[in-house]
């Protein structure tokens, strides 16, 4: 795998782990952070893993944009950055492997957002979470996004309003996290939640993924027409055929053409 300055990637079997590796700044995310993250998202996506693991070393997850950054750059700037960041998020999604969140210490802002693109997310109970621009003179317009379609508007409005920080407990309530586990458990049960959502076909997961964030947030009527065009054609998949067999001939199916 690639070799960077701000990120850790490592992968172990089906698995690979990309650490946001900038402990003194928080994990805050300046353009070349966000280059490096989309880079080594983008890298995986094209390996036959089947799972990564999103995490931040030092006592935060991530604190989401780096204001450094952010205060030498003028209009045309701003808007690369953040176009940047958005690339990343969607980067996320759209990969074929199941993404997970491991969150310990703060995930805020843009942070937050990482935490709210990932597929799946696991908090220690000593995170917490916020969209703090509320507080200040930058509003948390783009990492609302996620959050939004994660946690539903009146939840939306008082976290991106008050800037208040969240616990753990309150963002697995609202939706914003699978599980939240104590902080020494955190390892074992992000394994535990990706070995059990990166079951079956590689393939078939792949397309599945896709077509959930395609129809996502769409009318009931488009979001049928999306996925039942999908779901007919992927009847005629290797993976389906193979899935259906093995059901009938009371079989463990057998994914290897895959890989």
């Amino acid at each position: 795998m690639g070799e960077y300055e701000h990120i850790l990637l490592k992968r172990d079997k089906d698995t690979v782990t990309v650490t946001m590796n900038r402990a003194s700044r928080r994990n805050s995310l300046s353009a070349d952070h966000l280059a490096e993250l989309l880079a080594a998202f983008r890298e995986t996506g094209g390996t036959d893993a089947t799972g990564i693991v999103l995490a931040g070393a030092g006592p935060v997850f991530s604190s989401g944009h780096d204001f450094g950054d952010v205060a030498a750059r003028d209009l045309a700037g701003t808007r690369e950055l953040l176009r940047l960041c958005t690339d990343l998020m969607q980067t996320i999604q759209s990969v074929p492997q199941v993404v997970i969140a491991r969150v310990h210490g703060l995930a805020t802002a843009a942070g937050c957002q990482l935490v709210a693109s990932c597929d799946l997310a696991v908090a220690a109970r000593s995170a917490g979470f916020a969209l703090p621009g509320g507080k200040g003179g930058w509003f948390c317009h783009t990492p609302s996004v996620p959050v939004a379609r994660a946690v539903g508007r009146k939840r939306l409005m008082e976290l991106a309003l008050t800037g208040d920080v969240i616990d753990a407990a309150t963002a697995l309530d609202w939706g914003l996290v699978n599980r939240v586990v104590p902080d020494e458990d955190l390892d074992d049960a992000v394994a535990e939640l990706l070995d059990r959502a990166t079951q079956g076909s590689r393939a078939s997961k792949a397309l599945g993924k896709q077509t959930l964030y395609a129809q996502l947030d769409r009318p009931e009527a488009d979001a049928y027409t999306i996925t039942l065009e999908v779901m007919a054609a992927a009847s005629q998949t290797p993976a389906a055929h193979e899935g259906m067999a093995a059901f009938l001939e009371k079989r463990t199916p057998d994914w290897r053409e895959e890989r």
